[in-house]
């Protein structure tokens, strides 16, 4: 970047520049002096920046320090109807799992000290238990992401092994984590069998004949589905071919006795089918803040939590304090239902939905019309949830410019835009949410 001559326009600007104390005092009274002082350096450095690099515009300094002050990890009100919007932090914490966060967060834990013998103790015992109980696993251990379960998994078991997957499994869920490429990193031989639309028991038992030892790995189709002329194995017929089996599961689902959950793999039947170890997400179906769960059978376990990459991989004390609490709930079904948030949104009634919109609707003058949610986040992406949306008019703003004066209020509000106008679904929007909502609305529609 060249430095600006005595003609060169840029030092004129340069010098226009207002002086650190007069920026940082127009926010007396909202910030602390050291703050205010700390982000108007950091402001204009940027800002000198901008202009050696040729900027004439003339933005406002004082709303570029406030933003610098406020945090940018903020709470938003989600209208999109998308349950688990991964943009949007995917599933949102029950009540249990929030008071929990606040326990831990408020002081020191317990979390690698066993308090009887008063000697160092694993996190993993705060969630063994009760994984175990629910899923009927041996044991478990908990990492910090879905994506980090399955590298776990496969770096330990498969270790020295190849691993066997089907074509139509060798799959890509968000952010570029491909399966092949998953195995790659953990320095494991991939072999491929069947087609991408049907593999048959005889194409991983082929396979495996050819090989000294391998594992299969067993990977839902979590965010697409095959439909037509396809085939694949289930668990329990890869399971009776006498090798390891790792079963990646996506979703966690946990709860039973939802329809809307049958396309999903039920995490107590690998299980029970003698998979060596399934990995699923704790944000998602689950209903928990993010994790990585594997439980299975008890030497998996421990050759998972013997790895090196465990410890890289571990879980926090926070999410771990709210993945427990979530858990806690699925002892009692009807509970899990009510009270996990995903799950509430999932099976909701529609004269609750209806309500909700007929609510909103009337608080803002908006039009209830007929639309579909989404579960989102990798999960039944089959699924049309129906149900009522609030359509926003606005004469005179265009719903780009709406949509995005929406996201800029406070606090955020997420709509959804589609078929030519703002919507704004209720399923995603809780009960107490609704007068937030229609205040967040009402002052970008009619500004004082």
């Amino acid at each position: 970047m060249n430095e600006p001559t005595s003609s060169d326009p840029r030092q004129e600007r340069l010098r226009r520049l207002p002086a650190v104390d007069q920026l940082a005092g127009a926010l007396a009274g909202e910030f602390s002096q050291a703050e205010a002082v700390s982000a108007t350096r950091a402001v204009l450095h940027h800002r000198r920046s901008e202009l050696l690099s040729g900027a004439d515009d003339d933005p406002d300094l004082v709303a570029r320090i406030r933003a610098q002050l406020r945090p940018s990890l903020a709470r938003v009100l989600n209208a999109t109807g998308v349950l688990l919007h991964t943009n949007l932090g995917r599933a949102p914490l029950p009540a249990s799992a929030i008071e929990a966060l606040n326990e831990t967060a408020a002081g020191y834990s317990n979390l690698e000290l066993d308090l009887g013998a008063g000697v160092r103790g694993s996190r993993n015992t705060h969630l063994r238990s009760l994984l175990t109980e629910l899923t009927g696993a041996e044991d478990a251990v908990v990492v910090n992401n879905g994506a980090a379960a399955v590298l776990l998994a496969v770096a330990a078991v498969a270790a020295g092994r190849a691993v066997v997957v089907s074509r139509g499994q060798l799959v890509e869920i968000g952010g570029g984590f491909r399966i092949p490429e998953v195995l790659a990193q953990a320095g494991i031989p991939l072999i491929e069998v069947g087609t991408t639309n049907r593999t048959r028991l005889s194409d991983y038992a082929q396979a495996l004949t050819q090989l000294d030892d391998g594992v299969i790995l067993r990977v839902h189709q979590s965010n697409f589905r095959t439909v037509g002329f396809v085939g694949d194995v289930p668990i329990e017929s890869l399971c009776s071919l006498g090798t390891a089996v790792i079963d990646d599961v996506g979703s966690g689902v946990l709860a039973a006795g939802s329809p809307d959950l049958r396309d999903e793999p039920a995490v107590r039947r690998s299980v029970a089918a003698g998979a060596a170890l399934v990995c699923f997400s704790g944000d998602k179906l689950l209903g928990g803040p993010q994790a990585g769960v594997l439980v299975g059978r008890a030497e998996a376990i421990a050759a998972c939590s013997a790895h090196p990459l465990a410890r890289a991989l571990r879980i926090g004390r926070l999410p771990l304090a709210a993945l427990a609490a979530t858990l806690a709930l699925y002892r009692d079904p009807e509970r899990a239902m009510r009270e996990i948030p995903v799950l509430s949104m999932l099976t909701v009634d529609r004269d609750i939905l209806d309500r909700r919109a007929q609510q909103l609707a009337e608080a803002i003058g908006g039009t209830v019309v007929e639309t579909v949610s989404r579960v989102g986040g990798g999960a039944l992406p089959l699924l049309e949830l129906k149900g009522p949306a609030v359509r926003i008019d606005q004469p005179g703003l265009e719903r780009i410019a709406l949509a995005a004066a929406l996201r800029s209020a406070d606090p955020p509000l997420i709509a959804r835009v589609s078929d030519g106008a703002v919507l704004l679904d209720p399923r995603t929007l809780a009960d107490t949410e609704l007068g937030l909502a229609a205040r967040v609305v009402t002052s970008v529609l009619s500004p004082e």
